[in-house]
């Protein structure tokens, strides 16, 4: 009975040792569940529309790693060309608060000092139009002098000019403050109408940065005729007049310019132009005054596409 007791007793315990086995070789091939890691960013696009009879469940995650990349917003394409450029969609540029003061054209600090005050009103009302558009915004810099001075652009006031000029490979406003009061003090002694020129050379300023200007130079440099090259030039410079126009719009409430200066402006424009037996590259004094109206009174950038008009508008 003992021999036979300790076989029970043996046998009882290899069944044991089995099971013990069995249970560990079950508990090592449960499956485990994957953890989802949370993800950074958007999630890919869906491959199609989902429809309304999308009632399976969804599928499991997988616990392998993909190599599908999370798509992010992309920088919106740009249009640079000088017709159908992204400028024209910013709209109007921001009413700005810009009191002007009565400071005299004729005195190089009080001068200086209105052309830095409305330059930086010029910057707080074209960046948000350009940066809505998606157009990147930096603005000019400025270089004023009492008399003559030397920039990247050459010599400024440039030999036989009293005019400011917008040097677009740095971009600088250069000016010359006893030239600008020679060559515009007997259109009037009111600010307005010298700050109205700076507001053409900061237009300059909104072609370089979108791409217009490299356009126009293109098309300059493909034209085989001079007065090919003179008509696209005229076109340039009475693009800046109309967002010239819709600056000083944008400040009328605060500059201010009643009724009565804004007739003094325009008929101021109607006095500017290409001289007699000169270059024709700016437009006569008819297409200065009609370009500055169109920007002072239909204040959108679109309104300002001398690119796409006749040639009878850019004379």
């Amino acid at each position: 009975m003992i021999v036979a007791l300790m076989g029970m007793l043996a046998l009882v315990f290899v069944l044991v040792v089995v099971m013990s086995a069995m249970a560990r070789v079950a508990r090592i091939e449960d499956p485990v569940s994957p953890v989802a890691l949370p993800t950074y960013g958007l999630p890919p696009l869906p491959a199609r529309e989902p429809r309304e009879d999308d009632t399976a469940a969804p599928a499991r995650p997988s616990s392998k790693p993909t190599s599908e990349v999370t798509r992010r917003p992309t920088t919106p394409t740009l249009n640079r060309t000088a017709k159908g450029n992204t400028l024209y969609r910013a709209g109007s540029p921001a009413r700005t608060n810009c009191p002007a003061g009565n400071g005299s054209i004729y005195d190089h600090a009080q001068f200086k000092a209105l052309i830095l005050k409305t330059g930086k009103c010029m910057g707080d009302a074209w960046a948000p139009a350009l940066t809505r558009a998606g157009i990147p915004w930096t603005p000019p810099h400025y270089m004023i002098a009492a008399r003559k001075g030397r920039g990247a652009c050459g010599d400024y006031p440039s030999p036989g000019s009293n005019v400011p000029y917008y040097c677009p490979s740095n971009s600088t406003i250069y000016a010359s403050t006893s030239a600008m009061a020679r060559e515009y003090g007997p259109l009037g002694s009111w600010n307005g109408i010298i700050i109205s020129m700076m507001a053409h050379e900061y237009g300059h300023h909104l072609q370089n940065v979108s791409g217009i200007s490299d356009s126009w130079w293109q098309q300059t440099i493909n034209s085989s005729s001079r007065s090919g090259k003179m008509a696209l030039s005229r076109r340039h410079e009475l693009q800046a007049t109309c967002f010239g126009g819709m600056f000083m719009r944008s400040v009328a409430a605060t500059y201010p310019i009643d009724g009565t200066r804004r007739n003094t402006l325009l008929w101021a424009y109607s006095h500017l132009g290409d001289p007699p037996g000169g270059p024709r590259d700016h437009g006569d004094t008819r297409s200065n005054a009609a370009w500055f109206r169109q920007g002072y009174t239909r204040p959108m950038a679109y309104q300002c596409n001398t690119w796409v008009v006749g040639s009878s508008s850019v004379s």
